[in-house]
């Protein structure tokens, strides 16, 4: 298993390199650069020459990509051009936020998703299936961004009971600090509420639909009917032998779901105004701070290889006839 895991790791090396490389060639084709937001028709130009230098823009394009991929695998990230201060720390105050919003979306898919495919398949071709099908599908179909506006507009109105309000943007409420720590942890649920919802429900659709097909199979095996002639209740049946096979293939989806999560963090975190990674990419995009978005798209790089890692070991951890050895 070590030995895989390394193995694994060792050929990430080459997509992590295309990465930086191609978010490198794709930052210097777009037009402008760092110094356009200092633009003003009252600086001199040797002035923005002098910006440039200092930030290294005047090198050739080959030595600056040779310096951004010596630095990357050497952990120095560089400094932010518009936070005038080091990447590392920059990314280290939004890592743990976009890891919270996506950890958090992740138990939700899979949770609810295995739990409503299951009673889809239960109930096959019954009212509580049908209604259920019909809402996946529905909801598999939204656009991660345009269900977040909606559930922005609609805890926002004037009908919404005041009793069940929820937070439309940031993480925090101004009085956070001053809070318990149980009222610190109920305060944080409460804004993470709503982007989670945005981020993971449409999964959960999805999730929902391959587990019923998954247990349809499985219910329908000889080792269950057995299970049920030996006099076996229907919960321990469908619990110990039906849902744990039935799960074998859902967690190799775990590593499919990774990038998707990743990716739609980005547009989740701008319509919530989550100080996470995606947020902070997205400005430093608008701004052309170049460290901050090699260092955010590698980032993002390596968290979908180890999640791919993760689902391999999880998968071979629940199939015991997986051996990578």
């Amino acid at each position: 298993m070590l030995r895989f895991a390394g193995r694994r790791l060792l050929q990430a090396i080459p997509l992590l390199l295309g990465i930086v490389t191609l978010t490198f060639v794709v930052l210097h084709l777009a037009p402008g650069d760092p110094t356009a937001i200092y633009f003003n028709p009252n600086i001199p130009p040797e002035v923005l020459d002098r910006m440039r230098a200092s930030m290294g823009l005047d090198r050739p394009l080959h030595v600056q990509y040779l310096s951004w991929v010596r630095a990357f695998f050497t952990g120095d990230f560089g400094y932010s051009y518009t936070g005038f201060r080091p990447v590392a720390e920059v990314l280290g105050d939004a890592l743990p936020n976009t890891l919270l919003l996506g950890g958090v979306s992740l138990v939700v898919i899979f949770v609810v998703g295995c739990f409503v495919g299951t009673v889809q398949a239960v109930r096959q071709y019954g009212v509580s299936d049908t209604i259920l099908t019909v809402s996946s599908l529905a909801i598999y179909s939204m656009p991660g961004f345009w269900l977040g506006l909606m559930l922005v507009l609609m805890v926002s109105s004037s009908w919404w009971p005041d009793l069940l309000w929820l937070p439309v943007s940031g993480m925090k409420s101004v009085d956070h600090e001053f809070l318990s720590p149980l009222g610190r942890l109920a305060d944080i649920s409460r804004h993470l509420f709503l982007p989670v919802i945005a981020l993971g429900l449409a999964s959960a659709a999805g999730i929902a639909r391959y587990m019923r097909g998954e247990m349809l199979e499985v219910i329908q095996q000889d080792y269950v009917r057995t299970a049920r002639a030996k006099g076996l209740r229907e919960s321990r049946v469908l619990i110990k032998h039906a849902l744990r096979n039935a799960l074998i293939p859902i967690i190799s989806l775990l590593g499919l779901f990774l990038p998707l999560l990743i990716g739609g963090s980005v547009v989740i975190e701008v319509v919530f105004s989550w100080p996470g990674m995606g947020r902070t990419m997205f400005d430093a995009i608008l701004a052309r701070d170049y460290p901050v978005v090699m260092a955010s798209t590698f980032l993002f790089g390596v968290l979908v290889v180890v999640g791919n890692l993760l689902a391999d070991l999880l998968y071979a951890a629940v199939d015991p006839r997986i051996r990578y050895d």
